[in-house]
């Protein structure tokens, strides 16, 4: 066979290959090699022999332990100033005292002293509430063992919810006769609750025990809503964090409103700087969780309700100067209510569409009803028909219900109106005669008629996010408007007549998206916003 032809790359690579290994001879890599892998197996032997001879050797512990230096401000304890120059201890303002076994989750009640988070001393707010507890109330008084309120026109709403549970549910014991309240009294005043066209040039509004309301000057609805200022002096942080509830004390003594936030915390804010020491911001924290409702009654203004997504609800008694523990459930607590007139029984939504009334003179539920298959965030009684309540439940349903027709293992509501999305809130107006309803689903819904069989949808945009608590749409001090909040900062009014939004008061003073509202119940023209910052804006009339 004839030997093949080297190719002229083959042959360049061949002589490369002889070269290098004559390189390699020359520099005699090959033996090296050799010797330095017989000294690195050698010394592993030598290693490993005496690692297996030499005891184990324990270093001796020496004499001072090593310290750990830790800040103290998260273990809670004050800077050390040993070996400054001057007085350091007293230069920064410290916290108020608190007793570090309290836990507003502990079953009981404490003091006020215990979960007090305020600056400032408490002794002003003690004070005023007891002063105002201590005058004479034009609203009646609850007498002690009876059924309601003393001097109360009705015998129904005498007998509050002990006369419920002595008559069967359902045998029609008739339409309640009261007054009529705001709503009615308007129109023989010559206001139209209906068409907001004009008012008087002297309101005068009364409720069904006869206090009135007045504000004269008053000619034009829209130009009197367009007269609400908010001055700087107006504008105060009351708690930390995000606002979940806001209420004006129904009193005309002082202005003084109670804000619930997020994590639990109540502040008090007297807007009366000239009658009382200090910014008249008083902060507690009473609960461990959200805050889902705060309620008083007029009659009784120094106990104060509020209820909380752990399940709690407590009664703040300034009087006693403590916060009892009322009712405690497995269940979140979303909302608190309490019929007019009537201080002995609280109802609040319990769990997954639960609705539950504690009467207070016994200390246990007398009912308990599952209204709607998800979390009812609101209750709101009728003025003049104070058996008649509306719910609101973030299963995308508000529900109005009559006490005195509900069947205890199937209630059947008298008026249900649907959302595409969840329900945030369904207050009725002054005048009982319409329902606002406010929906994620960016509408805010107006039924009215005998039987709330009209309904229109006002289109607004409720998209608030999760650093924002939910709007909530509240009427003023008639029927002739809806107060909400706007992603804008600025406060939208809704006309219930005309189905849209008229005006929308702004103001340089509002920094933050104002959410939960609240018009005082005896002021006109003195309006509250609250923002997830735990701000309070108050809108006023000149």
């Amino acid at each position: 066979m004839a030997t093949q032809k080297l190719t002229e790359y083959e042959r360049r690579r061949l002589e490369n290959i002889q070269r290098n290994d004559q390189m390699m001879a020359a520099l005699q890599l090959h033996s090296k090699a050799s010797l330095l892998s017989a000294s690195s197996k050698r010394q592993k032997v030598e290693n490993k022999a005496k690692a297996c001879a030499v005891k184990a050797y324990r270093k001796a512990k020496d004499e001072a332990p090593v310290v750990i230096r830790r800040s103290l401000r998260p273990r809670g304890m004050p800077p050390d100033s040993e070996g400054l120059e001057g007085d350091f201890g007293d230069a920064a303002p410290r916290a108020p005292e608190s007793n570090p076994k309290f836990s507003p989750r502990d079953l009981g009640s404490f003091s006020m002293g215990d979960a007090y988070e305020g600056l400032g001393s408490r002794d002003g707010f003690v004070r005023a509430m007891r002063r105002l507890s201590k005058k004479p109330g034009m609203w009646g008084s609850v007498e002690e063992g009876s059924g309601g309120v003393k001097g109360c026109k009705d015998e129904i709403l005498r007998d509050s919810v002990a006369g419920m549970s002595a008559h069967p549910v359902g045998l029609g014991r008739g339409d309640i006769k009261t007054e009529d309240s705001l709503g009615c009294r308007l129109e023989r005043e010559g206001i139209k609750t209906e068409d907001s066209s004009e008012f008087i040039s002297a309101l005068k509004m009364e409720d069904s025990l006869g206090y009135g309301i007045k504000r004269a000057g008053i000619v034009d609805s829209l130009e009197f809503i367009g007269s609400l200022t908010l001055e700087e002096d107006n504008v105060a942080r009351v708690v930390p964090g995000r606002v979940m509830a806001v209420k004006f004390f129904p009193t005309t003594e002082l202005r003084i409103v109670a804000v619930g936030n997020k994590y639990g915390n109540v502040g008090f804010w007297n807007m009366d700087p000239e009658k009382e020491e200090g910014d008249g911001i008083y902060l507690y924290h009473p609960h461990s969780s959200p805050i889902g409702g705060i309620s008083m009654q007029p009659f009784d203004i120094a106990k104060i309700f509020t209820c909380c997504y752990d399940g709690f609800v407590r009664m703040m008694d300034v009087e006693k100067e403590i916060f009892d523990l009322v009712h405690a459930s497995d269940d979140a607590i979303f909302s608190l209510s309490q019929r007019p007139n009537d201080g002995n029984c609280l109802y609040f939504g319990e769990g997954r569409g639960g609705l539950s009334i504690w009467d207070l003179r016994v200390g246990k539920s007398t009912s308990l009803w599952a209204l709607h298959e998800d979390r009812i965030n609101t209750i709101d009684f009728k003025p003049q028909d104070c058996f008649v309540f509306a719910t609101s439940s973030s299963e995308g349903t508000a529900c109005i219900w009559d006490l005195r027709r509900m069947d205890a293992k199937n209630p059947k509501s008298l008026k249900v109106i649907e959302h595409g999305r969840a329900v945030h809130s369904a207050y009725f107006s002054p005048s009982g005669s319409c329902l606002a309803t406010t929906s994620f689903d960016d509408t805010v819904c107006i039924a009215s008629g005998d039987n709330f069989e009209k309904t229109s949808h006002v289109f607004h945009n409720n998209q608030t996010g999760r650093w924002i608590s939910s709007f909530r749409a509240i009427w003023g001090w008639d029927d002739s408007y809806i107060f909400i909040g706007n992603t804008k900062r600025a406060v939208d009014v809704i006309s219930p007549t005309q189905r849209k939004i008229v005006k929308s008061l702004q103001s340089p003073c509002m920094s933050a998206i104002p959410c939960r509202f609240d018009a005082h119940p005896l002021e006109v023209g003195v309006l509250a916003g609250a923002t997830g910052g735990g701000q309070v804006y108050t809108w006023t009339s000149p």
